[in-house]
């Protein structure tokens, strides 16, 4: 049964330039889902270069392995991904399917196995259909259009409530190049190098090391800086493709001024992305934002900062709009990480709540209570050691939370 939309998702969903080099397709294929699509096909042309993050969960699915192995080639011509079925805990059979899946798309658009990227979200621990999938790929390159970013983005979905989907235009040595991304996620979602299915396609020219290290550093702020309920999916796969057709000369070095812009586009597009899955965080009904100064060092707010945003004590307070900061000092000193108890200080919607280590002289609550009432939450809290700062989104737990993760595989 289809979910509501979220009351937090975007008004409307952004169109998509066609990228030079990318061509997408979707189908349905019934891998879980009845009446919906659930597979996509994304063809990218040769001489294609690309960059990835993967989970570090140890139960990671067949998808996560074989794309693990094929990153070490640094070239792509295909990434195919399914919805309803993660392949992940299927022994033997999953890493059969994967092979399949590879060498029915290699044979499709002429190339290397290494060169097909694969990726699986659902239900963990059920063997993944494969003839349907297999099946499905000759009609899906048949169909393939620069386009189809929404269709696209809405195969790979699961129990998110709409597609997520962004763009950026920027120049490399003044050549315009564009950024284009999508990416699914709702539910278990925390921060372990990738936390979802991202797929981000560029027409820029970026040989595959360059790739690489702009991936990384962009991904730690945006898709490792969200948290949903705290669990680490066992398929989160995060891609960056560079088609290179946009004729932008290719640096040799990540630290190259002239890919300062783009770093910086692909950073604002990865946090728009991030904070989509947090905005499409099941049950959610409002959006946190979490600013942690004052620490050790960056590493440590951001330890800091999950802290609070997984805390059901303070996800249950936002949710019910009772300003508890109570909660929040409960998950600093829980974090692990160094904070002067006595010079913690706490902010809630710009509201002074804490200073010293004790709740402000004349704290009035009333207008921390108006802000825990509305949709977007702003919490910011100074542990007072040190110049380590970090931003975290989360959500608030709601039973809508329960009541679709009760009934998941029903």
């Amino acid at each position: 049964m289809a979910l509501p939309r979220s009351p937090l998702a975007p008004a409307e969903t952004p169109r998509l330039p066609d990228l030079h080099g990318v061509r997408l397709a979707a189908a349905a294929c019934e891998i879980r889902y009845k009446a919906r699509s659930d597979v996509c096909l994304i063809a990218l042309d040769p001489g294609t270069t690309v960059a990835g993050v993967l989970t570090r969960s140890l139960t990671a699915g067949a998808p996560v392995d074989w794309c693990r192995t094929a990153l070490a080639g640094g070239s792509a011509r295909a990434v195919v991904v399914n919805a309803g079925n993660a392949n992940a805990f299927t022994g033997a059979r999953g890493e059969a399917t994967v092979e399949a899946t590879v060498a029915a798309t290699a044979r499709l658009l002429d190339c290397r196995p290494e060169e097909v990227f694969v990726a699986s979200t659902g239900v963990i621990g059920e063997p993944l259909p494969t003839e349907r999938l297999t099946g499905a790929l000759a009609g899906l390159a048949e169909r393939l259009d620069g386009g189809a970013w929404p269709a696209a983005a809405e195969a790979i979905m699961t129990t998110d409530t709409f597609p997520k989907l962004a763009t950026r235009r920027t120049e490399i040595a003044g050549q315009p190049v564009t950024l284009n991304g999508i990416c699914k996620g709702s539910g278990m979602i925390a921060p372990d190098m990738a936390t979802m299915l991202g797929f981000v396609f560029t027409d820029a020219a970026i040989p595959a090391p360059v790739l690489q290290r702009l991936l990384g550093a962009a991904t730690e702020v945006s898709f490792n800086s969200i948290t949903v309920d705290g669990d680490t999916s066992t398929s989160d796969t995060v891609l960056l493709c560079a088609t290179g057709k946009a004729g932008s000369p290719p640096p040799a070095d990540p630290d190259d001024p002239a890919l300062a812009g783009f770093a910086a586009a692909l950073e604002d597009l990865m946090v728009e992305l991030a904070q989509l899955i947090v905005r499409d965080g099941e049950g959610a009904q409002k959006f946190v934002t979490i600013r942690v100064s004052g620490a050790e060092s960056r590493a440590a707010a951001r330890r800091i900062g999950l802290a609070i945003g997984n805390s059901p004590l303070v996800k249950t307070a936002v949710a019910g709009a009772d300003a508890n900061w109570g909660r929040i000092v409960m998950a600093v000193g829980k974090a692990g990480e160094r904070a002067e108890r006595d010079r913690l200080a706490i902010r809630i919607g710009g509201h002074e709540v804490t200073r010293d280590g004790l709740a402000v002289p004349g704290y009035d609550e009333a207008p921390v209570a108006r802000h825990m009432q509305g949709r977007e939450i702003e919490i910011e809290v100074d542990v007072g050691v040190g110049g380590g700062a970090a931003t975290i989104w989360t959500c608030d737990l709601t039973h809508g939370y329960i009541d679709i993760n009760a009934d998941y595989r029903s």
